[in-house]
């Protein structure tokens, strides 16, 4: 579990500071970011960092402070900034809401403090209240992707969110989405991709609701990540290592596992990432430039043979499903798939076929009567309502008949495999209605919706 932004250099934990850390430790807190809000707060957050083993800082000036800024005071930030377990500057950015600092010093001043950021290479911490218009253009103007940066404590709409994921930050939740009146965030949340997804407790502040009216703390940022993990419909656990790997990727800080997975668990299924070879090149597809999903890496070395996986899988029932699924077309490994379904079947377990439906195209035959009994259900991705958009958006190696061949298969599934799905992903330019419509009264089978995951 990790706490991104924690203000416990701040004078609310002057009575209790080391016992606050130690409870943080021990409810299963890794890391914690504590982020320094004037001159004096990113020196003790600093001190903070050379104490604790794991704590990091970041230093900056909140907008609320930044009248005070002279010469000095950035001359003090750059020598702060040279030291190792200062990860970022912040938090810096703009508040209209109550206007302790004029709003022109702001800007200003916020400009200058983004320089120092590129300066120094450092990932940016951004506050941003009531300020949305040039918030936005300042970074717009002033700030690349190359270093990143975090959105905290966001509550901006969809459509900002995505602006924003464009160019290369991280939207940081905290508290308030556990709060009964704020379903709009939790909406936002829904539409966040896991990869640009960090959590925050923002404390002493915006307690989460189970303990709201009490002083905010790290150990409460695992209510952050209950909450989203019930959003998402995955685990906590599933947050938890999405979030470590998005750290590791923004600040290079924290542990990660860079090996290829061949098995990897999502809530209580079991996926089998047998093939990184596909028959598709789909645009909203990552799997030749970020190969990692919910967390995990799913880059193959080479194609695993069926004692490996099953190996891995130990016992099937201990899951509710086995999945055939990874970052590849699993039919290509279709006697892979019969040999494995057959022992887990023998042993039990319940599984799943996830394909995009050229399982027939690439073996050259119907192979859907051999997958009779081992396969229990099976999903497809039509991922389009017409040919045409199909080619333009997954590029399939076969593109002449792709698409009916697809609706074909989906069609002959029916007839020997128990439950079948036809899927597509929400991205703008495909009709979700008419792929509804093709699929539940032409093709009658159920119809699923996936989220998708690539940003710009």
């Amino acid at each position: 579990m990790i706490d991104t932004h924690a203000h416990l250099e701040m004078s609310q934990f002057d009575g209790d500071r080391e016992e606050v850390i130690k409870r943080a430790a021990d409810s299963g807190v890794s890391l914690i970011i504590d982020v320094g809000s004037n001159l004096k707060g990113s020196k003790d957050a600093v001190e903070l960092s050379r104490r604790y083993d794991f704590i990091y800082a970041s230093v900056g000036i909140h907008p609320h402070d930044v009248k005070e800024i002279n010469t000095e005071t950035y001359k003090e930030l750059e020598r702060l900034l040279a030291y190792p377990k200062v990860i970022a500057v912040g938090e810096i950015g703009l508040d209209y809401y109550k206007n302790h600092s004029p709003g022109d010093i702001q800007k200003r001043e916020f400009i200058n403090l983004l320089r120092l950021a590129k300066e120094f290479k450092k990932p940016i911490i951004v506050h941003s209240r009531d300020a949305g218009d040039d918030t936005f253009n300042i970074l717009k103007q002033e700030w690349g992707s190359e270093s990143g940066g975090i959105m905290h404590c966001f509550s901006g709409d969809e459509d900002m969110a995505k602006m924003y994921m464009e160019m290369g930050f991280y939207i940081s939740i905290a508290g308030p989405v556990t709060f009964p009146k704020t379903e709009k965030l939790r909406n936002l949340v829904k539409s966040i991709p896991a990869s640009r997804l960090l959590i925050e407790t923002d404390c002493p502040f915006l307690a989460p609701q189970q303990v709201r009216g009490k002083r905010n703390e790290p150990a409460y940022v695992r209510y952050v990540a209950e909450k989203i993990a019930e959003i998402k419909g995955v685990s906590i656990e599933d947050i938890e290592r999405v979030i470590m790997l998005n750290v590791y990727n923004l600040f290079n800080i924290g542990i990660t596992d860079g090996s290829g997975r061949i098995t990897y668990k999502i809530r209580n299924s079991l996926y089998l990432n047998i093939t990184n070879r596909c028959t598709n090149e789909c645009s909203f597809c990552t799997r030749t430039t970020d190969p990692y999903v919910q967390g995990y890496n799913l880059k193959l070395e080479k194609e695993p043979s069926a004692e490996e996986i099953l190996k891995e899988i130990g016992n099937p029932v201990k899951y509710d499903e086995i999945v055939f699924c990874g970052y590849g077309e699993p039919t290509l490994r279709l006697n892979l798939i019969k040999e494995i379904s057959k022992e887990i079947k023998e042993m039990g377990g319940k599984i799943r076929l996830n394909t995009n439906g050229h399982g027939n195209l690439i073996n050259k035959r119907n192979i859907l009567p051999e997958l009779k009994g081992l396969v229990d259900s099976i999903s497809v991705s039509l991922n389009a309502e017409n040919g045409e958009k199909y080619n333009k958006i997954c590029h399939p190696a076969l593109k002449n008949g792709a698409y009916e061949s697809v609706k074909e298969f989906i069609r002959e599934a029916k007839n020997y495999i128990g439950e079948v799905t036809a899927t597509i992903v929400d991205m703008p330019e495909v009709d979700e209605e008419e792929c509804r419509r093709i699929t539940e009264k032409e093709l009658k089978v159920k119809f699923r919706v996936r989220r998708c995951n690539v940003v710009g």
